[in-house]
This record gives structure tokens, sequence and C-alpha cells, in this order.
């Protein structure tokens, strides 16, 4: 389990320490707070799409989605949130 979430946060740092900033900010919609509890309950619920009992299968619905799941609330972050980040108008 350990090695499942030092690996899953290695590849979801950078986008996670932008989703925090922005989930800091005062302007952070509703949506984006539900958001985010939804990846982090979907990341640590023993509930899978693919059961972990398939040996690299099981592990990649984790890897794969929290990451997609993270850059497409990136993309959708009001404007000033995003010049905030510095992504400008991405």
């Amino acid at each position: 389990m350990w090695k499942r979430l030092t690996l899953l946060w290695t590849l979801v740092r950078a986008g996670g320490r932008d989703l925090w900033f922005a989930l800091r900010h005062p302007a952070a919609p509703g949506w984006l707070k539900l958001g985010t509890a939804l990846i982090v309950l979907y990341v640590l619920s023993p509930v899978d799409l693919v059961p972990d009992v398939f040996p690299v299968v099981g592990a990649i619905d984790d890897l794969l989605l929290a990451p997609i799941a993270i850059r497409w609330l990136l993309k959708r972050l009001p404007p000033e949130i995003s010049k905030a980040l510095g992504r400008g108008s991405q």
C-alpha cells in the first residue's frame, strides 16, 4: 500500500501542488473542493474500477485516473486562480 501511495504521489506532485494552491485561494469554487475530495477518496478507497488482484492492471487505474482527474480540474479553474498559478489563459 505504501509503495503504491509513494508512486502515485511522485506522478501527481506538480499537479498536486497546483491543486493545493488553488484550493487555498480565496476564490476557489465549491466544485473544485468537491472534485478534490472525490479524487482523494477514490485513491484511498479499497474499491477500484479494476480490482487490485490483477498484478499490473489493478494499479493502472489509480496511476492513470488520479493524474487525469487532477489535470481536468486544473484546466477548468477560474481565470483569476489560473493567473495566480502562473498558467495564464491556458
